[in-house]
């Protein structure tokens, strides 16, 4: 008979040493696979957050003082470090948010790209250069680091997300305090750890847990300047307006309801691939996932609902030590009950349930937070399955008879992070890119989330703040535009030129 260990305490990083929590709150980490806490997060005080924030402030003369080739260094030998440790960090994050393995390595990966954006920091900071503006002035102009940077992250990705922040602030010149998610904050630590191997100073990047109360210290501490999150919005919508209100400046990326426009001539077989994937993966944990279709004509509708039944009921779900596993729990206990209270609010407002994962049991995981995937039909504008992000496997399929409706559904909707149409027409492709008001547009592509070098980031009330992240926007979000203009004596008078001598005398 085998015994669960004890849940043993987490602890903050702070100028490189694992910090023991003092304030006596902790909450708990939990394996989703199996339903228990595996882990306990210390909550930190204001008093400890500002200590951290202290830590932070110490380092950043020196820091912003390196050079950005030699910060350019350290970010290529934490890539290298990163590489080296993927399956570590993958079991890492795959133990506390239960997504697979795959999805994991795959989630690394796609921040280990923002992290090789770092590595260009010298040329992205490179200024701007006029001579002559006006008589013997010339013009120029530089980007500064902003000083003591927040990064607030989500539980869904608990290595990419912190990776879209950090490395392009710190190869900015800034220090750096990460509050990850408390669901699930392991990877953060390790990471942290690994930035200090590839020979980052100590106190030029934190990691502090905790919960609101850490959060608030963030946000109203006058030594932060800038501010990074990603989750919710209301939560983000909360950040944004606290944190401007004190000074800072803030980027919140929040929640979203993804659309994909399935037009009748779409490649079904495609479609069908990419629902699977852009719905199912990551259990829906994830603001880009394709959270309703929207096809075009009964007939689209049809063919689509009798491809995607057999292989939703057919989706191998299991905990991410089951190498076949597609789909692992949801990450929490509570976060199961949220979603199966929307499959159940769902039923009630009258949409067709086509696929019931509900009743799904994952031998020897019964106490684990799982959940089979689930497909609504028939479903309509005003249903909560439809206005509200759900963020779990959860799939609604709305009916329209045009393409003129479908992209009014898509732009009427108060979030505007991603969606994406499907078809082979070119114009009504080249329409759909220009007409969508969302952040994010993928032609025959269900998550279109942009490459490291371009920047991630919605309309509407998926996006609170004026930048988007990583990429070039968030170069400009973690540094000061500064432009000096300077006028010089020529040296040459009457055709004399000055004699400069030894000491300084002429």
């Amino acid at each position: 008979m085998t015994t669960t260990p004890e849940p043993y305490n987490l602890y903050h990083h702070v100028q490189g040493q694992k910090v023991q929590g003092t304030s006596g709150r902790f909450g708990d980490v939990y394996n989703p696979a199996t339903g228990k806490v595996t882990k306990r997060v210390p909550l930190a005080s204001a008093d400890e957050v500002r200590q951290v924030i202290r830590a932070a402030a110490d380092a950043l003369p020196g820091w912003s003082a390196v050079p950005p080739g030699r910060r350019a260094q350290v970010m290529f030998k934490y890539r290298d470090l990163l590489i080296g440790h993927m399956d570590e960090l993958a079991e890492i994050v795959s133990s506390e948010h239960g997504k697979t393995i795959d999805d994991a390595k795959g989630s690394i990966t796609r921040g280990l790209e923002v992290v090789e954006f770092a590595c260009g920091i010298p040329q992205l900071l490179k200024g701007e250069y006029s001579e002559s503006v006006g008589t013997d002035v010339e013009s120029y102009s530089m980007r500064q680091p902003v000083g003591v940077c927040a990064g607030i992250t989500p539980f869904n990705f608990p290595a990419m997300v912190p990776m879209w922040m950090f490395p392009v602030a710190i190869a900015c010149g800034n220090t750096f305090v990460l509050k990850p998610s408390e669901k699930d904050p392991s990877c953060s630590l390790r990471m942290a750890e690994l930035m200090e191997e590839a020979g980052l100073p100590k106190g030029v990047l934190n990691v502090v847990l905790g919960d609101k109360e850490a959060v608030d210290t963030l946000l109203t501490d006058p030594d932060v300047a800038a501010v990074s999150f990603v989750g919710s919005t209301p939560v983000g919508e909360y950040i944004y307006k606290t944190g401007c209100a004190h000074g800072k400046r803030v980027q919140a990326l929040c929640g979203a309801k993804n659309h994909m426009v399935v037009m009748p001539d779409a490649d079904m077989e495609q479609v069908t691939d990419a629902v699977i994937g852009s719905a199912y993966g990551s259990a829906g944990e994830r603001c880009m996932a394709i959270s309703v279709v929207v096809a075009v004509g009964d007939e689209t509708g049809d063919e689509l609902i009798g491809r995607l039944g057999p292989r939703i009921e057919a989706l191998h779900v299991g905990p991410y030590t089951d190498s076949k596993a597609e789909m692992g729990p949801l990450v929490t206990p509570d976060h199961l009950k949220k979603v199966r209270d929307y499959v159940d609010t769902g039923v009630e407002e009258g949409a067709d349930l086509v696929v019931d994962g509900r009743g799904l049991k994952v031998e020897d995981h019964e106490e684990g937070a799982f959940l089979g995937g689930c497909l609504f039909d028939n479903v309509k504008k005003g249903m909560r399955i439809y206005e509200e992000e759900i963020f779990g496997p959860v799939l609604c399929v709305v009916r329209v008879d045009s393409y003129d409706e479908a992209l009014e559904l898509v732009n009427e909707h108060e979030y505007g992070n991603g969606c994406a149409v499907f078809t082979r027409d070119g114009d009504c492709a080249r329409h759909f890119t220009t007409s969508a008001r969302i952040g994010m547009v993928g032609v025959n592509v269900p998550i279109p989330v942009p490459v490291a070098y371009h920047s991630f980031g919605g309309w509407k009330r998926s996006l609170f703040g004026d930048h988007f992240i990583h990429g070039p926007e968030g170069v400009r979000f973690y540094t000061r535009l500064k432009t000096v203009s300077a006028r010089w004596p020529s040296g040459i008078k009457d055709g004399a030129v000055f004699n400069f001598k030894a000491g300084g005398e002429h």
